[in-house]
């Protein structure tokens, strides 16, 4: 009887990659759909245990937010001091990089990953610092809340009415060797609110009305589930990857992402980015370049699929036939999948007037279409 499973011996630069990888140390991330929920304390809880087992856990940075809580169960945790960098005449303090690859624990606990550094620090962001420090080969625990994922950024604004300028790429949580949810009901974090045990007398009430709305809780608890348990998903697809099992071969998800100037083009790559990362799909993004294409935007948008791992392909404009270069791009990368943005401006407006969509529909057949919308939600 033939096995239905297929067996495949991993390649020379497959075999490199697993060393490489067993080199650098593990990251664990703590998430949560909102601050309060818990996470620093729990990773606190978590590093008291590990080191009662001999495991050598430090902090590299801790951030309070003013909670006593949090504050006490550091307890008597090895503290690596920061480092101070001046900046507009203040000093101010962030992550020690080089002391703590100098100290060389077993793990270190590095919080907010999401955070911007100080102008002047080594590097831009704390998730650099952090692959710094995993390069070293020293574990890291950090945590993060949902909103700070950068394919979500469109769906939180849609839920808070907030935008999010604090991003983290997906592929940090891709490449974290464990993820651990931190979760409570909206009511109970509600409740942490209103006795002060999350932010100040003077802005509990604040706080209650907007951002820790029932409703908005009860949304982002469930993306932060919801992110979690597609995490999981991947994370059996590609053990089974690496194990060499492949499952019988069927129809391979390519997804085509169409970009034009305007604010809905990074909207459309996270959307595009989100129903890849469900479907296990390559991602395209392509850009029709015009007189009006700004090359700026194009950077930016280039750097954004590449956060995502998506292929960027730019065309010039060929006269009017947009329809037949989408149709050529479609054909060279074996698209079934497209994703477009809706706009009242510019030639986009021949989507709705039938031309582009037909063109698609009458040439290939087995290509699916999805509209976006670029009119932005209120508060709920």
């Amino acid at each position: 009887m033939q096995n239905d499973r297929e067996y495949k011996r991993l390649t020379p630069e497959e075999i490199l990659q697993k060393i490489e990888k067993m080199k650098k140390g593990r990251l664990k991330i703590y998430i949560g759909a909102a601050p309060g929920v818990g996470k620093t304390f729990h990773m606190l809880r978590d590093a008291h245990d590990h080191r009662a087992k001999g495991i050598d856990i430090v902090v590299g940075l801790v951030e309070t937010h003013g909670r006593t809580t949090t504050a006490a169960e550091i307890k008597d945790l090895d503290i690596i001091p920061k480092q101070t960098i001046r900046y507009k005449g203040k000093e101010l303090q962030e992550l020690d990089v080089d002391s703590i690859i100098k100290r060389n624990p077993d793990v270190v606990i590095v919080d907010e990953l999401a955070h911007t550094n100080v102008p002047g620090s080594k590097n831009k962001k704390r998730y650099e610092d952090i692959h710094e420090i995993l390069e070293a080969g020293i574990h890291v625990w950090t945590a993060m809340n949902i909103q700070h994922l950068e394919s979500v950024r469109d769906i939180v604004g849609q839920i808070t009415g907030i935008q999010v300028n604090e991003r983290v790429p997906d592929s940090m949580l891709r490449e974290a060797d464990e993820v651990e949810v931190v979760d409570v009901s909206p009511e109970t974090l509600r409740s942490r609110i209103q006795e002060g045990n999350v932010y100040s007398k003077d802005k509990i009430q604040q706080s209650l009305n907007n951002f820790f709305r029932r409703g908005n809780l009860v949304a982002l608890r469930e993306l932060s589930l919801r992110e979690v348990a597609d995490d999981i998903d991947l994370r059996l697809e590609r053990e089974r990857t690496e194990l060499g099992i492949e499952e019988p071969s069927g129809v391979h998800e390519k997804i085509l992402v169409c970009i034009q100037y305007g604010p809905n083009a990074e909207k459309l790559i996270r959307r595009g980015s989100r129903i890849a990362n469900r479907l296990n799909a390559e991602l395209y993004i392509l850009h029709i370049r015009s007189h009006k294409s700004d090359s700026k935007s194009i950077e930016e948008w280039k750097q954004l699929a590449e956060q995502f791992g998506a292929t960027f392909l730019v065309q010039k404009a060929r006269s009017r036939k947009v329809a037949q270069q989408m149709v050529e791009v479609c054909r060279e990368h074996k698209i079934n999948q497209i994703i477009m943005g809706m706009s009242a401006r510019t030639r986009w407006e021949e989507i709705w007037k039938g031309s582009i969509i037909n063109i698609i529909m009458q040439q290939l057949q087995y290509v699916d279409v999805l509209i976006v919308s670029d009119r932005s939600s209120k508060n709920p």
